[in-house]
C-alpha cells in the first residue's frame, strides 16, 4: 500500500517530502507524527485534519504559508478514544514542542477537537479557523449503531467505512485529485488509527460556550458538497454568528487540496487580522533544484504499533534515492501481506453477501457474524503456519463458509 501511495503522489508532494522534515515524537504512550515548518518566533498556525487525513493533506498549506513567512505546524490525529484524553495529550504535545500560544486550522472532525481544545484551554486557542465541521456528535453516533464494537472490526471493514463517506462519482480534475490524495493517506492509516478517529467522531459530546470571540474565528465552508450534513454546518454557523465567513463556490471535501490557492487566501487574511505578523525576512528559500539542498524524509509507511516507528534522526540519515521510496519487503514479508490481503477480500465478499441477504435489516448483526469469521479464518492461517495444520482444520475450518 505505501508503494502505491508513492507512485501515485503528485509532483509537488514530492518535492514537499524532499524539502520538509517529517518528526516523530514519543510523550508518554502517544506517538505524535508532524511537521513543523516556517520562522519559530511567529505563532503558529497548527493544522488538524479529519477522519480520512493526515499530516501530509496540508502541505500545499505548508510549502505556501512557511514561504511568506508564517509558522505551519501539521499534526496526525494521535491514537486517543476520550476526548479529555484528546486535549490533555494535546496540551502535553505544545508543551514539549515549547509552543505556547496557537492558531488552530481544523477540518471536519479536526475542527470539532480545535473547539474542544479551545473550549477547555482557552488561554493557549488565540484564534480558529473552522472548515465543514461541526458541534456535535450525537448525529454520526446515531448514524453508527455498530459503534460499540468498532474497535473489534477489520482493518478494510473500517477503510470502507470511512471512504463510503467520500462523494464517488465523476469530479472536475482538481477536486479528483484531492479525492485520490486523501485515499491514498487513508490506505495507509492502521485499524487502530482509523478505529479511535471513529471512536471520536461517536462518542456523544457537543461543544460548549468558548471564551473566545466570534471576531476570532472563520468558518471556510465549500457550497457544492461535503461529507458533512448540512444541518451540522447550519448549527455551527449558528453558535459563531459574529465569526468571518469565507465561503467556496466549489471545492468538495477537501478544498485545502483541490483550492489551495483559495484556502491560503483565506488562512492568510485571518491570521493578519488576528495579528499575526508574518516574517518573510526570516524564510530560507529552497531552490526547487536538487534534493541536495534540503532535508530527506522517507515516504512514510503507516501502521503497526505506536512503539514501533524509527526515530526521525535515523531517518534523516537516509540517503537521498532511500529517501523517496521505501524498501521492498522481504520474501516472508510479502508472502504475508498476500495471505492477509487474500484474507480481507474473503472477509469483504462474506459481508457483501451478508448485507445483501439481509437487504439492510439486523446490521449490527452480520458485522458482528463477519468479523468473528474473519478472526476465525486469521487463527486457521496462523494454526498452519505453525505446523498445526490438523488442528486448525478439524477445528475452525468447519466454522469458515465455503466461497
Amino acid at each position: 500500500m505505501g508503494l502505491k501511495g508513492v507512485s501515485s503522489a503528485p509532483g509537488d508532494f514530492i518535492y514537499f517530502k524532499s524539502q520538509v522534515p517529517l518528526h516523530r515524537i514519543p510523550i508518554g504512550t502517544k506517538q505524535w507524527r508532524y511537521y513543523d515548518f516556517g520562522p519559530k518566533v511567529v505563532p503558529p498556525l497548527i493544522c488538524l485534519p479529519g477522519i480520512a487525513g493526515t499530516a501530509d493533506v496540508y502541505y500545499k498549506q505548508i510549502l505556501s504559508l512557511a514561504m511568506k513567512g508564517y509558522r505551519v505546524i501539521s499534526v496526525d490525529i494521535p491514537r486517543v478514544w476520550k476526548h479529555q484524553e484528546w486535549i490533555q495529550a494535546f496540551e502535553k504535545f505544545l508543551d514539549t514542542i515549547d509552543v505556547h500560544h496557537i492558531h488552530i486550522y481544523g477540518t471536519s472532525l479536526g475542527g470539532f477537537l480545535a473547539q474542544l481544545f479551545a473550549q477547555h484551554r482557552p488561554r493557549r486557542v488565540k484564534s480558529l479557523i473552522l472548515s465543514n465541521s461541526f458541534i456535535e456528535t450525537k448525529n454520526f453516533s446515531a448514524a453508527m449503531p455498530w459503534a460499540p464494537i468498532v474497535s473489534w472490526a477489520p482493518s478494510f471493514l473500517l477503510k470502507r467505512y470511512v471512504l463510503t463517506g467520500i462523494r464517488d462519482g465523476p469530479h472536475e480534475p482538481f477536486i479528483a485529485d484531492s479525492v485520490d490524495f486523501v485515499v491514498s493517506q487513508v490506505e495507509m492509516l492502521s485499524k487502530e488509527d482509523l478505529a479511535s478517529r471513529l471512536t471520536l467522531t461517536v462518542d456523544d459530546a457537543s461543544i460548549g460556550p468558548l471564551l473566545l470571540p466570534d471576531s476570532s474565528i472563520t468558518v471556510m465552508d465549500t457550497n457544492d458538497y461535503c461529507a458533512i450534513p448540512l444541518q451540522l454546518k447550519d448549527q455551527l454557523n449558528e453558535r459563531y454568528s459574529g465569526a468571518r465567513r469565507a465561503y467556496l463556490k466549489t471545492g468538495g471535501d477537501f478544498p485545502f487540496l483541490s483550492r489551495p490557492d483559495e484556502v491560503n487566501l483565506h488562512l492568510q487574511l485571518h491570521l493578519r487580522r488576528v495579528g499575526v505578523e508574518a516574517r518573510p525576512d526570516l524564510v530560507q528559500v529552497v531552490p526547487r533544484g536538487g534534493n541536495d539542498s534540503g532535508p530527506h524524509e522517507e515516504m512514510d509507511e503507516r501502521g503497526g504499533d505506536d512503539d514501533t516507528h524509527k526515530d526521525n534522526n535515523e531517518r534523516n540519515e537516509s540517503s537521498p534515492s532511500e529517501s523517496q521510496i521505501p524498501p521492498a519487503p522481504d520474501s516472508s514479508e510479502s508472502h504475508s501481506l498476500k495471505d492477509q490481503l487474500l484474507s480481507n477480500a474473503k472477509a469483504c465478499y462474506l459481508v457483501n453477501e451478508m448485507l445483501l441477504s439481509t437487504r439492510g435489516e439486523n446490521n449490527v448483526l452480520v458485522v458482528v457474524v463477519a468479523i468473528s469469521l474473519w478472526y476465525f479464518e486469521m487463527i486457521y492461517v496462523t494454526c498452519s503456519r505453525l505446523g498445526l495444520m490438523e488442528a486448525g482444520s478439524r477445528h475452525l475450518l468447519p466454522l469458515i463458509p465455503n466461497r
